[in-house]
């Protein structure tokens, strides 16, 4: 099954939370707080696989979640960080930001690539201790990792595309020019899948070729198999249109070549604007006449043209040769680049990003970034309670509160905790 587009959910792991502890030792008094520091969130990270040509792993397994580190304990000792979580794709592979379509990475060489980052491990109770409070009871949460929601699209990396219309002999060209063997057989989709080979011109020297299967009338628009091969065009710095010159089978071979371009236009314009040679394929079971009108219409478009027979290897050498020569005056297979987060959504957890409403004489709070802190909040203890007040001030919290009108002895919900507000 050729899977090449693919929607995942990736998580990295959440930092540790600090340690709140204590010295203690015989004959060492007053040992101070010691807790250490969590460690930090696994990243996921995507790594290329060269044994992987399809994306279909990923049709039966949805969700990837990178572990979280581990907390911090007494002694001053960090939590062990999360090692990544390597998700392994095919070459070629684009990773874009579901929603927003942003491209966040071209793996398209061997260099792994962090998507999502783990969180930072929280602060231990060592590093809130001052001249005027030396008995901190409160750490800081862990950061959350990073969530996205993912579309894997592979895009094959190939320098020559073979283009036409099915049972043109795309298949039984690529099979006598590289080592690649593609099914062949007289009727239409024989071909279901892209095929890759590789074509040697000489002894260090040699391209990628890929059959593009199933490009028909209509394949922009989604009729066909075309249209969930096209994309595979993109990368090609050449097309090689194949045409069957012989007619055999009812069409025109200048109306399938007019049909195959306005397909790729339709797609997209700058593939229309792809350097293209035209090779008339089973010119040995067409007249010469049918070939001469064809080269007249080909030429005079000043497109190059060679008439082949893909069974018999007829004028096949000399299209391999001008196909190694275009590609020497050519620019590199395209590489997408990854694209900046918008500005406004750098900083998704920052501080300023809550609700306050008042509800039945209950102001309630929402702030997801104060969940991790809340679960570290010691409500039994004034100096932690006093970092959490600060925490609620900083971020505009109190104020949004004083401007809904609240007095002192109002109750404030946020989440599962509730108190008494006071000034």
């Amino acid at each position: 099954m050729f899977i090449d587009k693919v929607k995942i959910k990736v998580k990295a792991g959440d930092g540790g939370n600090g340690a709140v502890s204590f010295h203690r030792e015989k004959y060492v008094a007053a040992g101070g707080p010691d807790g250490g520091d969590g460690g930090r969130g696994g990243d996921v990270v995507f790594q290329v696989d060269t044994n992987l040509s399809t994306l279909v792993d990923f049709k039966y397994k949805k969700n990837y979640t990178a572990q979280n580190g581990e907390p911090g304990s007494k002694k001053r000792c960090t939590g062990k960080s999360a090692p990544p979580l390597i998700i392994r794709v095919p070459l070629g592979t684009i990773v874009k930001e579901a929603n927003s379509g942003r491209i966040m990475a071209d793996l398209s060489d061997p260099e792994p690539v962090v998507i999502a980052k783990g969180g930072k491990g929280g602060w231990g109770n060592q590093h809130f201790a001052t001249p005027t409070r030396q008995i901190p009871r409160f750490s800081k949460p862990g950061m959350p990792g990073e969530t996205f929601e993912l579309t894997l699209e592979l895009k094959l990396l190939a320098d020559v595309g073979l283009i036409g219309f099915p049972n043109v002999g795309k298949s039984s060209l690529i099979s006598v020019v590289s080592e690649a063997k593609p099914q062949i057989a007289n009727y239409h989709f024989t071909t279901l899948t892209p095929v890759l080979g590789v074509v040697r011109v000489a002894e260090e020297k040699s391209f990628v070729m890929a059959d593009i299967p199933g490009l028909i009338e209509g394949a922009s628009e989604g009729v066909g198999l075309g249209h969930e091969f096209l994309r595979h065009v993109e990368r090609c710095r050449l097309n090689v249109h194949l045409v069957d010159v012989s007619g055999m089978e009812g069409r025109d071979p200048i109306d399938d070549f007019e049909k195959i371009n306005l397909e790729l236009r339709n797609f997209d314009e700058e593939l229309s604007q792809r350097p293209q040679i035209v090779a008339a394929n089973k010119c040995d079971l067409a007249s010469p006449e049918q070939v001469a009108a064809f080269r007249a219409y080909i030429e005079g478009k000043g497109l190059p043209f060679f008439a082949i027979s893909a069974a018999t290897r007829q004028g096949v050498d000399e299209l391999i040769d001008s196909v190694a020569a275009q590609l020497d005056k050519l620019p590199p297979i395209l590489r997408y680049e990854p694209e900046p987060l918008p500005v406004e959504l750098t900083s998704p957890m920052s501080r300023d990003k809550y609700e306050v409403r008042k509800r039945e004489g209950i102001y309630e709070v929402e702030a997801e970034w104060l969940i991790p802190i809340l679960s570290t909040v010691n409500m039994e203890d004034y100096e932690s309670l006093q970092y959490f007040q600060r925490v609620l001030r900083e971020s505009g919290i109190i104020d949004k509160l004083e401007e809904l009108g609240i007095q002192e002895g109002d109750t404030v919900s946020i989440y599962d905790l509730e108190f008494d507000y006071i000034r």
